[in-house]
């Protein structure tokens, strides 16, 4: 028997997600809490958002709360330690559990690069390429495999996914490997996957190292298509992303399984309040938490939700290779987050339009999902 069998009726699980305008990537998210439920029934288990998508954190507490959760285990539904997971959930987790006396949150791990988020990624690659398992050695040796990662302004978030893809290359036997990002750091999907090409492999799987569909993914099967059209002589496979497949509901509750019996350890809870005390990080008001005047800003697309203005709720990082040749720069135009877009000097933005004078004149600064 698990430690989450053994949880007293008033415990409860709280999915995090960091949220998304498209509304396939909050459906899809919804699908995870579906899985857990399925495989324990009598657990309160719910989800929530930091921004874009309903419901949103606070209203997920607020339901454990009214079930009659005085414990809950949180964990981070987020491929990588990135700034939401350490600093924005256990803000709001903070925030709201200092409210509530008597009510007592832990917080667990992100995903990470557990075993069975590996197994999940490969499946999705092997299913692209047509098999039901691990082809015999050799097999793969004339194909690449080009992982994209999501990309961020944490490094080391980013090394976790180029890591991810030298485990998967050589558990699986390609002939070479590349990772890519579809945001934030370089190289871009567009500038790797040129780069790809000159190393001469016919064959190039695209996999997206992601939870969830939305714009990003679009983008990147966009970017694949438009290299395809222009090398018909390479073929091309669009891996699927990960989205609930069962090792990563598996994982999920791998990481509750961490959570409930790591009670009083050190996790991020524990470091973000330790980096709180030093006054290394501030607890902030997130959108992700009730604010009194959000109930006069409406939202068209769900019932208990509402729109977010420009400044919504967190700002990324500045970027100090914002400028990379190879980077998000060569996105400019292409939906590139508002938080990015601000980091870029004027002078960049001017020579990209002008390497792209199909596109001067084009809205510059969109919504990333």
């Amino acid at each position: 028997m698990s430690t989450i069998d053994q949880l007293p009726a008033n415990a409860g699980i709280l999915i995090c997600g960091h949220g998304s305008r498209a509304k396939i990537a909050e459906q899809e998210f919804s699908l995870l809490a579906s899985g857990l439920r399925s495989r324990y029934p009598g657990l309160k288990i719910e989800y929530g958002f930091l921004e874009y998508s309903a419901p949103n954190i606070h209203m997920a507490l607020d339901s454990l709360l009214e079930q009659g959760v005085e414990k809950i285990y949180a964990v981070p539904g987020m491929l990588f330690l990135a700034t939401h997971a350490k600093n924005d959930i256990p803000s709001v987790l903070t925030t709201y559990q200092e409210s509530h006396a008597g009510l007592e949150i832990e917080y667990g791990n992100e995903l990470g690069l557990h075993h069975e988020m590996i197994e999940a990624f490969q499946t999705r690659i092997l299913e692209a390429l047509g098999y039901d398992g691990a082809p015999p050695a050799g097999s793969l040796y004339d194909t690449m495999l080009v992982v994209v990662g999501r990309g961020t302004s944490v490094a080391e978030a980013n090394a976790e996914a180029a890591k991810l893809t030298r485990i998967v290359c050589e558990n699986l036997g390609f002939g070479w490997s590349e990772t890519v990002y579809s945001g934030v750091t370089f190289p871009s999907v567009g500038r790797g996957l040129e780069m790809a090409l000159k190393l001469g492999f016919k064959k190039i799987v695209v996999a997206p190292y992601f939870l969830f569909g939305g714009r990003l993914i679009d983008r990147i099967y966009a970017y694949v298509d438009k290299v395809s059209a222009a090398n018909p002589d390479v073929e091309f496979a669009k891996a699927n992303y990960l989205r609930d497949q069962p090792h990563v509901i598996n994982t999920f509750i791998a990481r509750i399984e961490e959570t409930v019996s790591a009670v009083g350890k050190t996790g991020l809870m524990q470091d973000f309040q330790a980096r709180l005390e030093r006054g290394e990080v501030d607890v902030h008001h997130h959108h992700a938490e009730f604010q009194p005047d959000a109930a006069d800003e409406p939202d068209h697309d769900h019932p208990h939700g509402h729109e977010h203005s420009h400044d919504h709720g967190h700002h990324h990082a500045p970027y100090r290779h914002i400028g990379h040749p190879h980077g998000p720069r060569t996105m400019i135009n292409e939906n590139v987050c508002c938080c990015f877009m601000g980091q870029f000097p004027q002078e960049i933005i001017d020579q990209e339009q002008a390497s792209k004078p199909e596109l001067e004149g084009t809205p510059s600064c969109k919504r990333s999902s």
